[in-house]
C-alpha cells in the first residue's frame, strides 16, 4: 500500500477529482437525491469536496479522492463512466444500489490503484472481464448478488494481494481460482451450482492443484508442521483475531510490512514521535513528501483485543474529530495500525512542555477550540442512536491529537466499548448512560480542567478521585476561581468566559455520576461560550448535521459534520 501511496503526486489531483465526482452525479439516477442534496460544486475552497457524503480525501483540505462509498442510496444507472478522472482512488463501493449493464472491459484502466472494490448487491449482469485481474492492488473485490454469467476468470488467482473475493448469487460456472495460500472462506462461493473447487467440491475434469492455507490471512503463509504442533496461550486468541482481520479488510486497508520498514526507516529511534500504552509511535516519510504516522504495537498477546478494536472502529468513523485510521499491518507475531500524521502532536505536550522555563504557546482562542472539537466528537459517538453507541474509556490529553490546524482528533479507541442502540429503547438508554456514558464525561471534564488549570491530571487524580473532588470541592466552596486559573490566560480579555467553562468542568467531573451531563449538552454549553468570545471555529465551513446518525445500517460511517 505504501508502494500504491508513493504512485501518487499533488499535481493529478484537483481538477480531475472534481470532473470525476460531477461526472458521477451526472451520470446516476438518484431517486431519494442523496447526492444531489449534498454535492454542491458552487463552492470552489481547496477541500470542498472531502465534505460530501461518502467522499473521503487524502487531506481534508486537499481535492483529492481517497474512497467512495456509496453503498445502500437507490442509485440507478450504469458503472459510472467518468471516474477513471478520480486519479488517486483506491476504495470504491457501490453495493446495494440498482445498477446495472456490464462491469467495464477496460476497469483496470479507470481504476488502476483500486484495494477495494464493492459492486455487489446490484444488477450487474455479463461476464467478469478478464481485465479484471490486472488490478494488481487488489485486496477486497466483491460481485456478490448480481446476474453475473459465464466462467470466473482463473487469473483472479494471480492476484497476490487479494483477501476476499465473494460472487455468490450470480449464474457463473467453472472452477475456483487457485488464490496461492490466501484464506477464501467456502460460503464466498456458496449458491453457484456451476462452481466447483477447493473449499468446494472438487471438479470432474478440472484436476487442479490448490495450495490453499485455512490458518491465518497472512499473505503467502502456509501452515507448518510447527502451526500444528501443540498449544499456545495466545492460539485460541489469535485464530479468533484472524478471523474479524480478515472481515475487516474492506474498511481497512492492508498494508505490507516491507513498506512500513522503508518509510519508518526500518523503524528508526530517529523517527519515534510518541509512545503509549499499546505500543510506540513512528513518523513515515513516503516518496511523494506525504507523512504518516505507524503505530508499532508492543509483542503482547492482551493487545490482541485493543487492535481489533481500533480496526472495528477507527476503520467504520468518519469525523472531523475522529483520528483517520488508514491501514494496518500483520506481521508474524507484530501489529502496526497506520493513522494520518497529526503535525501538531498531542493536546499534553502542548499543556504541559517537557523543557523547563519553555512559555505554554496555546492561546485561549486555541484551548476553546480544542474543547468543542473535542465535546463534539464525544456527544457525536454517544448519540448515534441509528447504529451503535462507542464509549471511549481512555480519554486523557495524550490521546488529543492536533491536526495543522489544531483540529482535535480523538484517538486510542482499544479500550473502547462498542454497544448496539435504537433510538426508543429509553430504559437501556438510560442505563447506559449512567453506567458508561459518564466515564467519558468525568474523562473530558478531566482534560478541560486541564486545559484551564495548567494542572497536570496526575497531580489532581493521585491514585484514586479523592484529591481531584477535595480540590474541586474546595474549589466550588471558596468560589476561589480566578486562582484556579493558568496564570498565562488571564488578563486577555476572557476572564469571565475562563471562568464559566471553569465551572462546566466542574459538573463533568461530579463525584455522583448521575449528576454529571451527557456530552450533548456539555457540547451546547461550551459552544455558547464560545459564540460569547466572539470565536469563529473554521470547521463552521462543513455542511452536514453535526450529531446524526449513520446512512448505513451496516457501518457507523459518517462522511463530515456541520459544526456551527
Amino acid at each position: 500500500m505504501f508502494s500504491l501511496l508513493a504512485t501518487f503526486t499533488v499535481t493529478s489531483a484537483t481538477e480531475t477529482d472534481i470532473y470525476c465526482l460531477k461526472s458521477i452525479k451526472d451520470s446516476m439516477i438518484d431517486p431519494y437525491g442523496y447526492l444531489n442534496s449534498t454535492w454542491d460544486f458552487s463552492n470552489n475552497t481547496e477541500g470542498f469536496i472531502c465534505r460530501f457524503m461518502g467522499v473521503d480525501c487524502w487531506h481534508p483540505d486537499e481535492n483529492r479522492v481517497l474512497n467512495l462509498r456509496l453503498s445502500g442510496l437507490g442509485l440507478m444507472g450504469h458503472f459510472p463512466p467518468g471516474i477513471q478522472k478520480c486519479t488517486s482512488l483506491t476504495g470504491l463501493d457501490l453495493s446495494h444500489n440498482e445498477l446495472q449493464g456490464p462491469i467495464p472491459s477496460d476497469i483496470s484502466k479507470r481504476l488502476p490503484y483500486i484495494t477495494n472494490l464493492d459492486l455487489s448487491f446490484n444488477n450487474f449482469s455479463g461476464e467478469i472481464p478478464i481485465n479484471i485481474t490486472s488490478l494488481s492492488f487488489l485486496n477486497d473485490l466483491k460481485l456478490d448478488n448480481n446476474k453475473l454469467t459465464g466462467h470466473i476468470p482463473l487469473e483472479i488467482g494471480q492476484l497476490d494481494r487479494i483477501m476476499v473475493f465473494t460472487v455468490t448469487n450470480n449464474r457463473l460456472s467453472g472452477p475456483v481460482p487457485n488464490f496461492r495460500g490466501n484464506i477464501i472462506p467456502a460460503d464466498s462461493f456458496a449458491n453457484n451450482t456451476g462452481l466447483c473447487g477447493k473449499p468446494l467440491d472438487s471438479c470432474s475434469g478440472h484436476q487442479m492443484k490448490f495450495d490453499y492455507s485455512f490458518k491465518s490471512g497472512f499473505r503467502k503463509h502456509k501452515i507448518t508442521d510447527d502451526d500444528q504442533a501443540g498449544s499456545s496461550p495466545t492460539r485460541g486468541l489469535l485464530e479468533e483475531g484472524i478471523k474479524e482481520i480478515s472481515m475487516l479488510e474492506k474498511r481497512v486497508t492492508r498494508m505490507s510490512y516491507a513498506d512500513l520498514n522503508d518509510a519508518t526507516d526500518n523503524f528508526s529511534k530517529n523517527n519515534v514521535i510518541g509512545q503509549g500504552k499499546m505500543g510506540m509511535l513512528y513518523k513515515a516519510s513516503l516518496p511523494n513528501g506525504y507523512v504518516l504516522a505507524v503505530k508499532k504495537l508492543h509483542d503482547s498477546q492482551f493487545l490482541e483485543e485493543q487492535f481489533i478494536s481500533e480496526l472495528k472502529i477507527l476503520g467504520s468513523l468518519r469525523h472531523i474529530n475522529v483520528l483517520p485510521l488508514l491501514g494496518f499491518c500483520v506481521e508474524s507475531n507484530q501489529r502496526f495500525l497506520v493513522y494520518k500524521y497529526m503535525p501538531n502532536g498531542n493536546l499534553y505536550d502542548w499543556l504541559h512542555p517537557m523543557e523547563e522555563g519553555q512559555e505554554k504557546a496555546m492561546e485561549w482562542g486555541v484551548r476553546v477550540k480544542v474543547a468543542v472539537g473535542l465535546a463534539r466528537g464525544l456527544a457525536w459517538l454517544h448519540q448515534n442512536c441509528h447504529t451503535v453507541k462507542i464509549i471511549h474509556l481512555d480519554i486523557s490529553s495524550k490521546c488529543i491529537l492536533l491536526d495543522q490546524n489544531f483540529q482535535p482528533k480523538l484517538s486510542n479507541f482499544g479500550e473502547a466499548m462498542l454497544m448496539s442502540s435504537t433510538c426508543a429503547s429509553s430504559v437501556n438508554s438510560e442505563f447506559w448512560e449512567m453506567a458508561f456514558v459518564k466515564e467519558d464525561v468525568h474523562g473530558f471534564g478531566v482534560v478541560l480542567l486541564e486545559m484551564i488549570t495548567g494542572v497536570d491530571p496526575s497531580n489532581m487524580t493521585g491514585s484514586s478521585n479523592n484529591v481531584l473532588n477535595e480540590w474541586i470541592g474546595h474549589l466550588l466552596s471558596s468560589s476561589d476561581f480566578h486562582g484556579a486559573i493558568d496564570k498565562s490566560l488571564i488578563g486577555q480579555g476572557f476572564d469571565a468566559e475562563i471562568v464559566q467553562l471553569l465551572k462546566v468542568a466542574c459538573t463533568c467531573v461530579d463525584p455522583i455520576p448521575d449528576r454529571r451531563p451527557i456530552m450533548l449538552q456539555v457540547y451546547e454549553d461550551i459552544k455558547a461560550i464560545r459564540e460569547r468570545c466572539d470565536l469563529v471555529d473554521d470547521s463552521s465551513m462543513l455542511t452536514q448535521p453535526e450529531i446524526c446518525p449513520a446512512t448505513s445500517e451496516k457501518s457507523v460511517e459518517i462522511e463530515m459534520a456541520e459544526f456551527q
